[in-house]
C-alpha cells in the first residue's frame, strides 16, 4: 500500500490559485487512472482534476468553496502499488523533501493540530485545514467556531464564513475591565447585527440562485466602481468605407483563409494602433504608482451560452496583421462559446473592448475591467442620413455610422487623453482604403 498525494495542478503561468467547486468522488470510493475526482475553477474557467493513479480515495483535505494554492495537496489516494509516497500529481514544488524531513514535518503538524483546533469538534462538525489554520492564527476558540453558521456543503464553515465572522469580531468593543472584578473577569459585548431589509416575494415570483460566475462578475463590477473614478467620452465614426470593403472581399477572404471576416478584428486592429500612439492608456494603478504596460494585450468581451460574459485576451495584438487578428478573434470567440478557453487565455489583459452593438445598443457606458484603466464599447453600425462635404458643396447622403464609447479612470486618465485616444481610433477607421486588398 502507498499513499499518493493529489496536488492542485498548474493551470497557466499567471494562475496561482483555484476554488474547489465540487468533489466528484467521496472518501472510500475507488478511483481509476485519469478519472476526474474534483472540479475546480479560476476566476472564470472551470476544469476537472484527473487522478494519475488507481486506488481508493482515503482523504479529502479541502471543502467545497475552499481557495487552494497551486501545488497544495487537496486529496490522498491509497494505491496497491508500492509507489513512492512522495510522488505527487503533475505539479510539485521545486525543492525535494527527503522522507525523514517529511515525517518530521507531519509530526509537527499533528502536534500543532492537537494543541489548537481539532479537525472534528465534540458535536461532530468537520472543519477543513484552511478554516482550522485561520482559527488558530486569529485565536478563535472551538467554542466560537461552533457558533459560526456554515454556508458550505452540509452546513460546513467555509473560508468566507470565518473571515466574515472575524470582520464582525474586529468591530466589537474591547473587553471592559472592572477593578472590582477579579483580573480574569471581563465583560464581552456582542455588536448588534446590521438590519437587513428583506426583499418582498409573493407567490408569482421566482427566486433564482446566482451562479458562481454571476457572483464573481457582480463582485468584480462593484469593486471596479468603488476603485476607479469612471468618466466617459463618446465619438461618432463613419465606417462606410469599411462596410463597402468588407462586402467586396468577404467571400474571397473566406475562400483563401478559411475564416469569416467580421468588423471586430478591424476595430481591434484600430484600437491596438491607437494604444501605440497613446501608451498612457495602456497602464495600471498600484497604490500611488502607475505601471506602464510593455505589451498591448487586448481583452475581447465575449458572450457565454448561459448569458454571462468572459474576456479572452489577444496577446501582443499590435503585432498582428488583419489576417492574424481575424484568426485570433474567431478562435477565442468560438472557444468562449464552447467553454473551452484555457485559464491563461483570460489573464494578462491591458485594455478591453466590448461590442454592445451586437445586442442592438447604439452606445453604452462599460465598467472598467480592473486593474486596467480604460475600456472601449463599440455601438451598432447603422445606416443614417448625414451631411457629406464635397468640393461642389454639401449634400445629404446615406452613410454607415456608429458610436464608440470610452470609459476611463479619471484618477490617472484626464479628459484630454481619453478624448484624443478615441479620436485616434476614429481616424484609423475613417481612413480605411476601400480599394485595398487584405
Amino acid at each position: 500500500m502507498a499513499r499518493f498525494e493529489v496536488k492542485l495542478p498548474k493551470m497557466g503561468e499567471s494562475v496561482a490559485e483555484a476554488t474547489i467547486t465540487a468533489w466528484l468522488k467521496n472518501v472510500g470510493d475507488s478511483i481509476e487512472m485519469d478519472e476526474a475526482i474534483v472540479e475546480i475553477a479560476t476566476d472564470k474557467v472551470d476544469s476537472e482534476v484527473p487522478s494519475e493513479v488507481e486506488g481508493t480515495l482515503v482523504e479529502i483535505l479541502f471543502d467545497v468553496d475552499a481557495v487552494v494554492k497551486v501545488g497544495e495537496t487537496i486529496a490522498v489516494i491509497e494505491t496497491l502499488e508500492d509507489t513512492n509516497s512522495e510522488k505527487t500529481s503533475s505539479v510539485t514544488t521545486t525543492e525535494e523533501i527527503i522522507p525523514e524531513a517529511k515525517e518530521i514535518e507531519n509530526d509537527i503538524k499533528d502536534i500543532v493540530e492537537d494543541v489548537s483546533i481539532a479537525k472534528v469538534s465534540s458535536t461532530g462538525k468537520f472543519y477543513s485545514p484552511l478554516v482550522r489554520n485561520i482559527a488558530t492564527t486569529e485565536g478563535v476558540t472551538m467554542e466560537e467556531l461552533e457558533t459560526i453558521k456554515g454556508t458550505g456543503k452540509d452546513n460546513r464553515v467555509t473560508k468566507e464564513d470565518i473571515l466574515a465572522y472575524l470582520e464582525t469580531r474586529k468591530g466589537a468593543p474591547k473587553p471592559i475591565e472592572n477593578p472590582n472584578f477579579k483580573k480574569e473577569t471581563v465583560v464581552k459585548v456582542t455588536p448588534p447585527s446590521k438590519p437587513v431589509t428583506p426583499v418582498s416575494v409573493n407567490g408569482a415570483d421566482e427566486v433564482i440562485e446566482m451562479t458562481r460566475m454571476g457572483k464573481l462578475i457582480s463582485e468584480h463590477m462593484i469593486k471596479s466602481v468603488q476603485t476607479s473614478a469612471h468618466v466617459q467620452s463618446f465619438i461618432e465614426v463613419d465606417v462606410t468605407n469599411i462596410v463597402k470593403w468588407r462586402n467586396r472581399i468577404k467571400d474571397e477572404f473566406f475562400k483563401r483563409e478559411g475564416e469569416k471576416i467580421t468588423f471586430t478584428p478591424i476595430f481591434m486592429q484600430a484600437v491596438a494602433k491607437a494604444i501605440k500612439d497613446f501608451p498612457m492608456i495602456n497602464i495600471a494603478v498600484d497604490g500611488d504608482k502607475i505601471i506602464k504596460r510593455g505589451n498591448i494585450n487586448l481583452g475581447m468581451a465575449a458572450a457565454l451560452p448561459d448569458g454571462n460574459l468572459i474576456v479572452p485576451v489577444i496577446k501582443n495584438a499590435d503585432q498582428l496583421n488583419l489576417i492574424g487578428m481575424t484568426k485570433a478573434v474567431n478562435d477565442l470567440a468560438y472557444r468562449a462559446r464552447n467553454n473551452s478557453l484555457k485559464p491563461d487565455e483570460i489573464q494578462g489583459g491591458t485594455y478591453t473592448v466590448t461590442n454592445v452593438g451586437s445586442f442592438g445598443s447604439v452606445f453604452g457606458t462599460p465598467i472598467i475591467n480592473q486593474p486596467q484603466v480604460a475600456i472601449l464599447a463599440l455601438g451598432a453600425v447603422r445606416k443614417v442620413p448625414a451631411v457629406i462635404e464635397t468640393s461642389e458643396g454639401d449634400f445629404i447622403g446615406i452613410r454607415h455610422k456608429m458610436f464608440i464609447s470610452h470609459s476611463y479612470d479619471h484618477r490617472v486618465v484626464n479628459g484630454a487623453l481619453g478624448g484624443m485616444f478615441i479620436k485616434a481610433v476614429k481616424e484609423y477607421l475613417e481612413s480605411w482604403d476601400v480599394n485595398s486588398d487584405f
